[in-house]
């Protein structure tokens, strides 16, 4: 496993995260138990929740997945300190989470205390912005006109920011929090917090984790560039969008349990022709290149310049497996001007 460190920090993560959010719903604490193990097992020493999970979000799955994980940490107290933990604060928009409102700085304490709480540990090593106050491109809303920016009061937000920066603060003085990072956020997002933890020496954002994949590569190249230079840990998350990379939903198939089978909250807005078309070309690519599909496109990401870590999730531990040793691929030339072509023909294809 090889390691990277998390942004200005001097943490170390692997360059595999493991992602839980199917945990509590597609997956069972036994489920969970023995990937965590294998995790472990095969360096990965980064894991990333939600008070939000398991999804999709409602209330009566709410903060599942921390308790599954709070479960396991309290049989494996030793080693809580080879883990870097991550979790996060939702934003507005859901009721049954503090009514729905925004992120605030008294929500920012009340949730880190709950986390724990779930958690059941003393501290979260990298606590998140699930997404920002403000609408942000995320979620199927990157085209032109989904987002109307010159709505927006940026004095509020800024303020907004600061309000929340300070509670930040408060959680890491008090020990709760070590790190904090962003989530679903944009380069103005990214720099606006950092000129206020430089004007007011609060604490700085040291990641953010976005969708990326070989179907929704947007970030780049202006918010990668953007975390390169400013020191921000980039954390691609869905980098199979959502599963369909791996082929298993090619000519209108269902397969049982499978994520696309869930009610989604925003809907299937990844299932386009244009999807479809772009996943059966990766498909021939992998089966070219003796690897499978889903190997493909996590090589791809891992080897996208300024990629620090990659969020993957699995709902079963073969597919756990197949996914970390992608890690230990090194896609070639050849393979990487082919997916450059089929990248070229559906860049934006949902």
């Amino acid at each position: 496993m090889q390691y990277s460190r998390l942004g200005s920090s001097n943490q170390q993560v692997s360059r595999v995260c493991l992602g839980t959010m199917t945990w509590g719903t597609q997956n069972s604490q036994q489920d969970a138990n023995q990937q965590i193990d294998y995790a472990l097992s095969q360096g990965v020493n980064f894991i990333d929740t939600a008070e939000m999970y398991s999804i999709p979000p409602n209330a009566s799955t709410y903060g599942k997945t921390e308790t599954i994980i709070g479960n396991w940490l309290a049989a494996n107290t030793a080693k809580r300190k080879d883990i870097v933990l991550a979790s996060k604060i939702a934003g507005n928009g859901l009721p049954y989470i503090r009514g729905g409102g925004d992120i605030t700085g008294e929500g920012i304490i009340q949730a880190v205390d709950a986390s724990l709480k779930r958690l059941q540990t003393d501290y979260i090593d990298l606590y998140q912005l699930h997404w920002p106050n403000r609408t942000s491109p995320h979620f199927g809303k990157h085209w032109p006109g989904k987002v109307t920016y010159s709505d927006v009061d940026t004095k509020a937000h800024t303020d907004q920011m600061l309000e929340i920066l300070q509670a930040l603060q408060e959680c890491v003085q008090a020990g709760k929090i070590r790190y904090c990072g962003l989530s679903d956020d944009t380069p103005w997002g990214i720099n606006t917090y950092l000129r206020l933890s430089e004007k007011y020496s609060l604490p700085r954002m040291v990641s953010i984790q976005n969708e990326f994949s070989l179907l929704h590569a947007k970030d780049w190249p202006y918010l990668i560039e953007n975390c390169v230079h400013e020191d921000v840990a980039y954390l691609p998350w869905s980098p199979l969008a959502t599963g369909v990379l791996a082929g298993k939903y090619l000519n209108g198939a269902r397969p049982d349990g499978t994520r696309w089978t869930l009610v989604q909250r925003n809907g299937l807005f990844r299932d386009t022709e244009n999807t479809h078309s772009a996943v059966a070309e990766y498909v021939a690519l992998a089966i070219k290149a003796g690897i499978t599909p889903a190997q493909l496109a996590l090589a791809w990401v891992n080897q996208v310049d300024g990629v620090t870590s990659t969020i993957i999730g699995a709902t079963n531990l073969s597919q756990l497996k197949e996914n970390i040793e992608a890690f230990e691929l090194t896609l070639s030339h050849e393979v990487m001007k082919e997916i450059g072509q089929v990248l070229h023909q559906y860049p934006i294809p949902f």
